[in-house]
């Protein structure tokens, strides 16, 4: 939450430019409290860890958050039972004239397909043409990054010549944006893709900027400079054990998949996790509910379309 000072106190340039959260007095007392509406469409196939992983990071902010789940009405969930899908889960067509803070669309096990090859490809197309409109800040996580950047800028994603799965260490490029503030200038994310995005790639759509990347993962968090449209390529919501999960299950279906780069002690699957990601996960989630949903978002709703076309 913000420190509220006087805003013609010498500090309060310091400390902004240091990147802390300062609001002046004035600001702060016209400003009226609801809970955030935040919008979860869930791809995952482990659909209950994900909410778990996704309600815990958001959780982590004394601002209310209200969540909505949405569920790709165009595509049966195989792994989770209809009656815990009906019980929670709600559907575009019933969500389309709704307004929204905040949006956040996972990954999906689909990466080696063609994204028009998805079966629910083009409902997804209406949630990012709805963002347009209807959210003002959207986060796209994995392989809801590469289908974001696919239909917004065009950018394709390419195969990687093996899974790439592990914990790794970032780079915050940006260290002024909003997003990153307060991390350390070195960082630890998981990854677990099959597909990337090339650098080179980004760096000719001019709306976007990255604020961090790994010499090893590659790109990590994108930004357009409003905040409107975020990317992330890894898991910071991923729980402890969730790699582990994955490598059994890739295990046990005969995929003969390589350990989880920097993620057990020693290497060894039996042994230690290493769980080194965990604050700055909360930290992300959280800059990105004050900076770029709390106070950016009308209090009114309906006023989201002016917002979002200053």
């Amino acid at each position: 939450m913000p420190l509220i000072i006087p805003k013609n106190l010498p500090a309060y340039s310091s400390l902004q430019n240091e990147n802390v959260f300062v609001m002046h007095k004035a600001r702060a007392m016209n400003q009226q409290i609801r809970p955030l509406k935040i919008l979860i469409v869930n791809l995952m196939p482990t659909k209950i860890a994900t909410e778990t992983q996704l309600a815990r990071v958001l959780a982590n902010s004394p601002l209310q958050v209200q969540l909505t789940l949405l569920r790709m009405d165009s595509h049966v969930a195989k792994n989770t039972t209809e009656e815990h899908m009906k019980a929670f889960y709600t559907t575009f067509d019933k969500v389309k004239n709704n307004r929204y803070d905040g949006m956040i669309i996972t990954g999906a096990p689909v990466e080696t397909l063609p994204f028009e090859q998805v079966d629910y490809w083009k409902e997804l197309c209406d949630l990012f043409e709805f963002s347009k409109t209807n959210v003002y800040s959207t986060v796209h996580i994995c392989w809801g990054a590469q289908a974001g950047l696919y239909y917004h800028y065009g950018i394709e994603k390419k195969p990687l010549e093996k899974k790439l799965s592990g914990v790794f260490a970032h780079t915050v490029t940006r260290p002024q944006n909003p997003l990153v503030r307060g991390f350390d200038e070195v960082f630890y994310a998981p990854h677990s893709r099959l597909t990337y995005v090339d650098k080179a790639d980004v760096e000719k759509v001019s709306a976007l900027r990255v604020l961090a990347e790994s010499d090893k993962a590659g790109l990590h968090i994108l930004s357009t400079d409003n905040g409107r449209q975020i990317f992330i390529f890894g898991h910071m919501e991923y729980d402890r054990d969730t790699l582990k999960n994955e490598y059994v299950r890739d295990l046990k279906a005969g995929l003969n998949p390589e350990i989880p780069e920097n993620y057990f002690e020693n290497d060894d699957p039996d042994g230690k996790i290493i769980f080194n990601w965990r604050s700055h996960a909360n930290l992300l989630f959280s800059n990105w509910l004050n900076y770029y949903v709390y106070q950016e978002t009308p209090y009114d709703l309906r006023e989201l379309r002016q917002e979002i076309e200053k």
